[in-house]
């Protein structure tokens, strides 16, 4: 195995994690188990991530201690730490591997080293990219071409996050823009599927935050190609391509859009032509969207019309995206990541749309509170959309409280029926309540609470 750019990472028998149950963390340690290294790390709190990494033989400590550091772990000539920028520098373990002068590198640093010499695909945007990312690997492993995969979400047609070939060249990374992670990678494509303001405590505002993007379209490699959901402002002086749900002005798009049995059947324009009847299970008109962006890279990249409609048409979704916990006649109850005033828009009118004579209820927990500061009107406005609204407290993820920043905050500015409730007292409040159809959203902690509701309800 042969990345060489400013360090050769195989010279590292050891890869310790501090974060090791993120998203993105998790899947490169899956990556560097799989190729035969050592593999340990930390994580402030156990989770389904964390459970999973165990079971692949991967030692995890939540001790933020010096001492419980695996022996195998503390020297710095053989072991690589690789952090993530939500620890806080001053977590013990952090302290310990930046005093003694291990070689540290943040994940993203990590992800652009192992796709360097690889025929990379980076998907970015404020909203949309793990779902597009899941899709397009599901494409590409369901194809000829075949990749390994860095996901932002889990793959219910894998069960993980991570997907690995030893024989293809293409390498399908999420890239994100939290931390400007995404300037470390140098894709052969690039994708950006949304710009919206987000992450205002990094990029203070929307244009810095497009500024940056624009930066990311601009690391690709020569000869490589952008794709940009249509209206992004983005410039390059390298083959682009636009894509929209249908929008024929674009280079991608979709037409005759049908609804069979929860069954989208669309037809597919390209540059070229048409793929005709593509057949996509995965609910919600925004994901066809997604579904099209998808799309569009594997067919640039080769994979034909058999190969596209078999993977679109098979493709079981990601853990928390528009995710299917009950669907009965009595009871639909959808579990979904959105924590962004974008995110919920899309994924309420959705809703709506599928279920256009049925009572909404969401629970929604706020995802940090600098977010919730900045966008308290927006997520309101979104929020109003439901029939019936449940508040959780703020998750507060990497931050310290603000003063004057709460779920109340939204709360003041909700038209319908709204309440405040703790996580110990939720599912009772919920009996409480009539409605068709349950949402659960946010980012925070909240999927913990999903199994629990979804048992809760069973047993009616």
């Amino acid at each position: 195995m042969k990345y060489l750019t400013e360090m050769d990472l195989s010279k590292f028998d050891n890869i310790y994690f501090i974060g090791i149950g993120g998203i993105g963390m998790s899947a490169i340690a899956r990556y560097f188990k799989l190729i035969s290294k050592n593999v340990a790390g930390y994580d402030r709190t156990q989770s389904h991530v964390t459970n999973a990494l165990g079971a692949e033989n991967i030692r995890i400590n939540f001790i933020d201690q010096e001492w419980a550091i695996p022996k195998e772990f503390r020297n710095p000539e053989n072991c690589l730490i690789v952090y993530t920028p939500a620890v806080p520098e001053n977590n013990a373990q952090y302290v310990f591997f930046r005093k003694n002068k291990f070689t540290m590198l943040k994940r993203a640093k990590v992800l652009g080293l192992l796709s360097k010499y690889k025929r990379s695909i980076g998907i970015a945007g404020t909203h949309g990219k793990t779902t597009i990312s899941t899709i397009t690997s599901h494409i590409f492993k369901s194809s000829q071409l075949d990749c390994s995969a860095f996901i932002g979400g889990i793959a219910r047609n894998y069960n993980s996050n991570f997907l690995f070939s030893p024989n293809s060249d293409f390498m399908i990374l999420e890239a994100d823009e939290f931390d400007r992670s995404f300037l470390n990678l140098n894709p052969e494509i690039a994708l950006v599927s949304s710009m919206d303001a987000d992450h205002l405590d990094i990029y203070n505002n929307k244009k810095c935050l497009e500024q940056n993007f624009q930066e990311y379209v601009n690391c690709l490699k020569p000869n490589g190609l952008l794709i940009y959901k249509k209206g992004l402002k983005l410039k390059t002086s390298q083959k682009s391509y636009s894509y929209s749900l249908d929008d024929s002005k674009a280079d991608f798009y979709a037409k005759n859009i049908s609804l069979d049995d929860g069954n989208y059947i669309f037809d597919l324009v390209y540059p070229n032509g048409e793929f005709k009847n593509l057949h996509f299970s995965y609910p919600g008109l925004v994901n066809v969207e997604n579904a099209i962006a998808a799309s569009a890279i594997a067919i640039l990249s080769g994979v034909n019309e058999i190969e596209l409609n078999e993977a679109l048409a098979n493709f079981q979704g990601v853990y928390r995206r528009f995710d299917y916990q009950i669907k009965s006649d009595e009871l639909v109850y959808i579990d979904d990541y959105a924590h962004h005033p974008t995110e919920l828009d899309a994924c309420i009118n959705s809703v709506k749309k599928m279920y256009p004579d049925k009572k909404i209820c969401g629970i929604f927990q706020p995802h940090l509170y600098s977010r919730t500061r900045d966008f308290a009107n927006e997520f309101a406005e979104s929020l109003n959309l439901l029939d019936e609204l449940v508040l959780l407290d703020i998750y507060p993820a990497r931050e310290e409280p603000i003063p004057g920043v709460s779920s109340e905050i939204i709360m003041k500015n909700i038209k319908k029926p709204v309440r405040i409730v703790p996580k110990d007292d939720l599912i009772d409040h919920l009996h409480s309540l009539e409605f068709d159809v349950l949402l659960s959203l946010g980012a925070g902690d909240i999927d913990k609470l999903v199994n629990k509701i979804k048992q809760s309800f069973d047993k009616e």
